[in-house]
C-alpha cells in the first residue's frame, strides 16, 4: 500500500529585500524538504497572500545548481574554474590572506561587504561585528533606501506613518512611486479591499503604465524625476480652491503661510510643462484628494532612485499635510516603519568594538573603491581583501565598467559566501556555500508593516552549506576576533537582542508567531504632534540636519527647503536624448530568483520599453536589438514598443545577469554612483542615454 508523505505546516517569514516581509505557512515534507508556501491568514498584513516567486520557493531551495561545498579558484578570475576544498582549508586560507593584507596594508585594507539578500538581523548584520572587532573598513549602506527615508523623515521627524492596514478603510488610496503588483503585493490586497468594500478609488502615480497603474482608477503618468513639480501643482490647486485645511495646518505644521506664498507661482501649467501631466489631470487629482478626507498616500521606493528623490518624497508627503488627511482613519501617509522597531543590535553588530576613526566606505561606490579612486577610498589605502555576503555587486552595483575592472584585479583577494554561482561568486578566489532562510534561525521585522517575528530553522541544509553566522564564527576564531557575539548561537543572539530591545524573549515571540507592534492611532497619525522637537510637520526641510544617516553628502546645500522641482536630475540632452529608468520586475527581486525556472520563464530576455513614435524616429521595430549608452558604458538588449511611457522615456525592468544581455554587459553599465544628497544613495532610475539599433553580429 502506498503511504502518503508526512506534511507538517510550519511558520516562517520571507527574508528577501522587500518591505512586505510576508508571514508564511510552509509545507515541510518528512522533515527534509519543503512543498507549497502560502501567505499566512493569521498575520493581518500578509492576509493570506504572497507573491508567486515565493509561493514556488521549493524550486529555489531545492535547486540542483545550489552551491554545496567550499571551492578555491583554479583558473583566471571570472573563468568559473574552481576545485572543491574542505571548510577548514577554506577558512584557514581566508584568515591567512586577511591577516596578510592587514600586516602589509593595515586593517582597513579588508572590507566586509554585504546587503539585503536576507533581511534577518543575525544573518544580515553580523558581518559588521567582524568589521568592528578587527577594525576593518566599515560599510556605509547606500544602495537602496536612504534617499526616500530622509525625504519622509525630514517632514514627519521619524520613519513611521499610518498603519498600512488602514488602506483597507480608505476612500482614496494614492500609490505613488511604487509598483506594488511587482514589488509589494500586499499593498494591493488592502487597497483592493477598500475598493471592494467601500467603493474606494485607487490612484497610481508613476513613470510608466505598469501593472499597478493598469489596475488604478486614476492614472498619473509622469516624466522621471518630476514628482516634486507635480506635487507642487497639486498643492497650488488645494490652496487656490479652498481644499487646504487651514485649521489643521495652523496646529500641526511649521509654515503654512510661507508654503502658500511659495506655491503661488507653482501653477498646474508650470507643473505640466515639467512633469508632462496635462493641466486638467493635475487639477482633477487635486480635487479628488481635496474632497476625500480619507486619502491614504502609500509612498514608495521609486523616490529613492533619483538624484532629487529626497526632495521629491518630501514634496509628495506635504500633500496630505495640506489637506489634513492625517486626522482621519484611512488617511495620512506611509512609507516604512523603521522608526517603530527599537531593535538594539549592539551584540549582533559588536557596537562596543566600534572605532569611530575607522573609515566608512560607500557601498554604491564599490567600482571606484576597487579601482583606487582616492576620494572614494576616503584618502586611505587600497582595499586588498573582501568578504561578501548577501549581495551580488558584479551585477547590481552601479558603474559596472569600474566594478568589473576592480574585481579583475589579481591583487584583490575576494571571498563570496553564496547560495548560487552568481556573477560575483564567479569572480571570487574562494566561494563558500550558504544556507537559505528555512535552514537557519533568524529575527525579522516588516519594513512595510508592523510585525516582528522569529523565523525558525525548518529543514537541514544540503551538502556542506553553512549560515552566515557560522562562517563569521569560524573566521573570528582564526583571526583572533574576540567578542561574545561570536560565541553565541543564532537563537542566543536573537534572545539577547529581544531582551535588550524590550521585546521579551525568543520563546514568547515564537509563541506569538508574528507580533503586532503598531503604535496606537493617535501616535501613528501624529495627533499629539509630529516627531520633530517643535511637534510640527515640517514643510520647510532642514537638509543640513536630517534625522538619520551621514549628512552633507552630494550637493545638499542646493536642495530646496520648501517643496519644489529640484533640477539636479540627469536631464536628457542632444547627445543623450532619452531618460532611462531601471524599474523592478515582477518575478525577479534584484538578482534573487534569477536562477529559478519559473521566474526565468516569466521574465524572458532583457528588454527596454520605448514609445512607438520614438522607435519610428530611429527606424527601430519591436524585437530589434538596440544598444543604449552614455558616458559610463553601453548595453545591448531587445526593444519593446510600448505607448505607456512619455516620449523620451525608456524603461528596462529588472536586473538580469550581465551574461543575459547581448554582448554580456548588463543594465548597470549605465547607472551612476554619485552620492545623492543629503545622506548618500544611488540614483538607479536617473540616467540619460542615447539609443541606436544594434549592429548585426558578425
Amino acid at each position: 500500500m502506498n503511504q502518503h508523505a508526512k506534511i507538517d505546516i510550519r511558520h516562517s517569514t520571507c527574508p528577501h529585500d522587500c518591505p512586505s516581509a510576508c508571514a508564511l505557512d510552509v509545507e515541510v515534507i518528512e522533515g527534509r524538504s519543503i512543498g507549497r508556501v502560502r501567505g499566512s491568514k493569521v498575520q493581518t498584513y500578509t492576509a493570506g497572500v504572497v507573491c508567486a516567486k515565493v509561493a514556488r520557493y521549493a524550486e529555489r531551495i531545492h535547486h540542483p545548481d545550489r552551491l554545496l561545498y567550499p571551492m578555491r579558484r583554479t583558473g583566471p578570475k571570472g573563468s568559473g574554474q574552481f576545485a572543491r576544498i574542505s571548510w577548514d582549508d577554506a577558512l584557514d586560507e581566508i584568515a591567512a590572506r586577511f591577516d596578510q593584507a592587514e600586516r602589509e596594508f593595515g586593517a582597513q585594507s579588508v572590507w566586509p561587504y554585504y546587503y539585503a539578500g536576507t533581511m534577518g538581523l543575525v544573518m544580515r548584520d553580523g558581518i559588521n561585528r567582524l568589521a568592528h572587532v578587527k577594525k576593518y573598513s566599515r560599510f556605509y549602506s547606500t544602495i537602496c533606501a536612504n534617499i526616500a527615508r530622509v525625504g519622509f523623515s525630514i517632514g514627519t521627524g521619524k520613519i513611521a506613518g499610518v498603519d498600512p492596514r488602514e488602506m483597507g478603510v480608505s476612500d482614496l488610496v494614492v500609490i505613488w512611486g511604487t509598483n506594488p503588483v511587482n514589488t509589494q503585493v500586499n499593498v494591493m490586497t488592502h487597497a483592493s479591499r477598500a475598493r471592494k468594500e467601500r467603493g474606494a478609488k485607487i490612484a497610481a502615480i508613476d513613470i510608466y503604465n505598469n501593472d499597478t497603474m493598469r489596475q488604478a482608477d486614476i492614472k498619473i503618468l509622469l516624466r522621471p524625476g518630476t514628482d516634486g513639480a507635480f506635487a507642487c501643482g497639486v498643492m497650488h490647486v488645494l490652496f487656490r480652491e479652498g481644499y487646504a485645511d487651514r485649521a489643521y495646518m495652523d496646529r500641526y505644521t511649521d509654515c503654512p503661510d510661507e508654503l502658500e506664498a511659495h506655491l503661488k507661482t507653482r501653477t498646474p501649467e508650470w507643473a505640466s510643462r515639467i512633469s508632462g501631466v496635462p493641466v486638467d489631470e493635475i487639477e482633477a487629482f487635486a480635487r479628488a484628494v481635496g474632497q476625500t478626507k480619507r486619502t491614504f498616500f502609500r509612498l514608495g521606493y521609486g523616490f529613492t532612485r533619483s538624484r532629487n528623490g529626497a526632495a521629491q518624497m518630501h514634496a509628495a508627503l506635504c500633500v496630505p499635510a495640506v489637506t489634513g488627511a492625517w486626522q482621519y482613519e484611512g488617511g495620512g501617509a506611509f512609507f516604512n516603519n523603521a522608526g517603530i522597531w527599537r531593535f538594539d543590535e549592539s551584540i549582533i553588530e559588536g557596537h562596543d568594538a566600534i572605532d569611530p576613526t575607522t573609515r566608512w566606505l560607500d557601498q554604491s561606490k564599490i567600482g571606484r573603491i576597487l579601482t583606487g579612486d582616492a576620494e572614494a577610498l576616503k584618502g586611505g589605502g587600497p582595499v586588498k581583501a573582501m568578504l561578501i555576503q548577501n549581495t551580488n555587486p558584479v551585477t547590481v552595483a552601479p558603474e559596472q565598467a569600474l566594478v568589473r575592472q576592480g574585481f579583475a584585479r589579481e591583487d584583490l583577494f575576494v571571498v563570496v559566501h553564496e547560495q548560487f554561482m552568481t556573477e560575483t561568486a564567479a569572480m571570487a578566489d574562494v566561494v563558500l556555500p550558504a544556507t537559505m532562510f528555512m535552514e537557519h534561525d533568524d529575527l525579522y521585522y516588516g519594513g512595510g508593516h508592523q510585525h516582528i517575528s522569529v523565523g525558525a530553522k525548518l529543514i537541514d541544509p544540503p551538502g556542506e552549506c553553512r549560515s552566515n553566522h557560522e562562517v563569521l564564527q569560524g573566521l573570528g576564531r582564526r583571526l583572533g576576533a574576540m567578542h561574545p557575539g561570536f560565541e553565541m548561537t543564532p537563537r542566543e543572539l536573537i534572545d539577547a537582542t529581544l531582551k535588550k530591545s524590550g521585546h521579551g524573549d525568543i520563546e514568547t515571540l515564537e509563541a506569538d508567531l508574528w507580533r503586532d507592534i503598531q503604535p496606537d492611532f493617535r501616535t501613528s497619525h501624529y495627533l499629539d504632534g509630529f516627531a520633530h522637537a517643535d511637534k510640527k510637520f515640517h514643510f520647510k526641510a532642514d537638509w543640513a540636519n536630517p534625522p538619520f544617516g551621514k549628512p552633507g553628502l552630494g550637493p545638499w546645500s542646493e536642495m530646496p527647503s520648501l517643496p519644489d522641482h529640484w533640477t539636479i536630475i540627469e536631464e536628457a540632452d542632444d547627445k543623450h536624448p532619452f531618460r532611462l529608468a531601471t524599474s523592478p520586475s515582477r518575478s525577479y527581486l534584484n538578482t534573487s530568483f534569477n536562477e529559478t525556472p519559473g521566474s526565468q520563464a516569466r521574465e524572458g530576455a532583457p528588454t527596454v520599453m520605448m514609445h512607438p513614435e520614438d522607435a519610428a524616429s530611429l527606424s527601430i521595430a519591436d524585437g530589434d536589438a538596440v544598444t543604449l549608452g552614455n558616458m559610463r558604458g553601453e548595453t545591448t538588449l531587445t526593444a519593446k514598443l510600448f505607448d505607456g511611457v512619455r516620449r523620451g522615456v525608456l524603461i528596462a525592468e529588472s536586473i538580469h545577469p550581465n551574461k543575459a544581455h547581448i554582448g554580456g554587459r548588463g543594465i548597470n553599465m549605465l547607472t551612476g554612483a554619485e552620492a545623492v544628497a543629503p545622506v548618500g544613495g544611488a540614483a538607479f532610475h536617473d540616467n540619460k542615454v542615447w539609443m541606436r539599433k544594434a549592429a548585426p553580429a558578425i
